[in-house]
């Protein structure tokens, strides 16, 4: 079963399928030449891979502020941690459990050679010994189990933790990059706007001077 596990996620974690080389670049110089955001396009960066779908939340609340942003970025991020983490407690229950199930192991197998001690006597010297060899082979299995198990435990846990450190800097980089767009829409708006009162307007004085002037 650990066998089975560490090489589904080999498989499932590889680099190339949680962070696609050069995605996270081809969505802010796409988001940047003003690429049209329908959601059928982000429909596709979603099912692209695990970056692409957290990419594709920062593009669904693009037009709310950027705590809102931030906030659906930790939520998506942590749904896809735990796909990410998938069967990775069932390995670590393993790594656990197998040193005890070796010592369970171990000491039934020295209890039935005291009670055959108990039945014959001490008997051969050499059947005794193999029979306490045999008891410590469970032990010696449950390690040999266990210690592969939670290494890998610990790897994949490490790798995951660094996968999604390097997707929340592409999301925070794609945030950036559309900051200065949203600006730009609003200043557009602002400029097309008459101008009423407000610290832009000329003072009172001057404003009265200038048809006398005219």
């Amino acid at each position: 079963m650990a066998l089975a596990i560490i090489v589904e996620r080999f498989w499932t974690l590889r680099r190339s399928q949680v962070l696609p080389p050069g995605l996270g670049r081809e969505v802010r110089d796409w988001v940047g030449r003003g690429g049209q955001l329908d959601p059928a396009h982000i429909e596709s960066l979603r099912g692209n891979s695990p970056l692409g779908t957290l990419l594709a939340s920062v593009l669904d609340m693009r037009h709310h502020p950027r705590e809102e942003m931030r906030e659906r970025v930790e939520d998506v991020g942590r749904h896809l941690a735990h796909r990410m983490e998938r069967y990775l407690n069932a390995l670590g229950t393993i790594a656990g459990i197998g040193p005890l199930l070796g010592l369970f192991g171990t000491v039934v197998g020295m209890i039935q050679m005291f009670l055959g001690i108990m039945d014959v006597g001490v008997g051969d010297v050499n059947e005794l010994a193999g029979g306490i060899g045999k008891a410590l082979v469970c032990a010696a299995a449950g390690m040999v189990v266990a210690v592969p198990a939670l290494m890998f435990h610990r790897y994949f846990r490490g790798r995951i933790d660094g996968y999604i450190v390097e997707m929340e800097h592409e999301a925070i980089a794609l945030m950036d990059a559309l900051d200065p767009r949203n600006r730009r829409s609003a200043a557009t708006a602002a400029a097309g706007a008459p101008v009423q009162g407000g610290a832009n307007a000329a003072p009172a004085g001057h404003g009265a001077a200038r048809p006398a002037e005219a």
